[in-house]
């Protein structure tokens, strides 16, 4: 009971010594004192934060696990007739790889909601001049996670299981080392053999990851955009490259 309402029931009580009231009325005013008396349950309640998944920001990967805060994916689209070249910047929400091995070598897991056209690094990183207006960004963004090209809705994720990394050559002038990552990618629900070079050198702590792929958008179910009776379009072919950090 707060201080202002022992104060307010004990004036309460003292008027009531000193007027007659009758029974029922005696009775009325102690279940109005014992009503006021009764602590705010709105008050006094207490909410639960809501915890936030933080991992990925405060993450410390282990050994071969790949860092999904500082990796990033990002694909060079090409374009066709009076188009525009894009560039596209991902990320990943989980992935390994055992530099080495001849068998069971990892798997990356891109997270392609998380795909976004033409941001400044991606067009920085694959060497394409100028800028994207935000809204021209977000047509294409709406345009490449549609059911047509990506359908992020059914296919949230797509995976990159590597059956081997074997190391092709060592060290060379520049500290990098070569090896042929060779597995199954998966897109759209759709896999297919992937085979491709990487380059690895030692920085900052890690193993800097760099290597690219090309695919065909139409192998694995997509139409690439296309508008103004094919006047205006993207090419079938997609450039992907990593850029990924992996712990030692």
């Amino acid at each position: 009971m707060s201080l202002y309402q022992k104060c307010w029931t004990a004036g309460l009580a003292n008027s009531i010594s000193r007027t007659r009231v009758s029974p029922l009325g005696f009775v009325c005013i102690l279940m109005v004192c014992v009503a006021f008396s009764r602590p705010d349950q709105k008050a006094v309640a207490t909410t639960t934060p809501v915890r936030t998944d933080t991992n990925a920001e405060n993450e410390q990967p282990e050994k071969n696990q790949i860092s999904v805060k500082k990796s990033r994916v990002f694909t060079f689209v090409e374009k066709t007739g009076l188009g525009h070249q894009h560039g596209v910047e991902g990320r990943l929400k989980s992935g390994s790889i055992q530099l080495g091995a001849g068998q069971d070598a990892g798997t990356l897991v891109f997270d392609m909601a998380s795909f976004d056209a033409d941001t400044d690094a991606a067009r920085n990183y694959l060497g394409l001049e100028g800028s994207t207006s935000a809204t021209t960004r977000e047509q294409v963004n709406s345009n490449m996670r549609s059911t047509p090209i990506l359908n992020v809705r059914e296919f949230p994720t797509a995976t990159f299981v590597i059956q081997s990394a074997k190391r092709i050559s060592d060290q060379d002038a520049t500290g990098k080392s070569r090896y042929e990552l060779s597995g199954d990618f998966t897109l759209r629900g759709k896999t297919r053999p992937l085979k491709f070079m990487a380059e690895v050198q030692q920085k900052d702590g890690m193993n800097h990851v760099t290597g690219k792929f090309s695919i065909l958008q139409t192998q694995y179910g997509i139409t690439p955009f296309k508008k103004a009776l094919g006047a205006v379009g993207v090419a079938d072919r997609l450039t992907i490259h990593g850029d990924l950090w992996l712990a030692m």
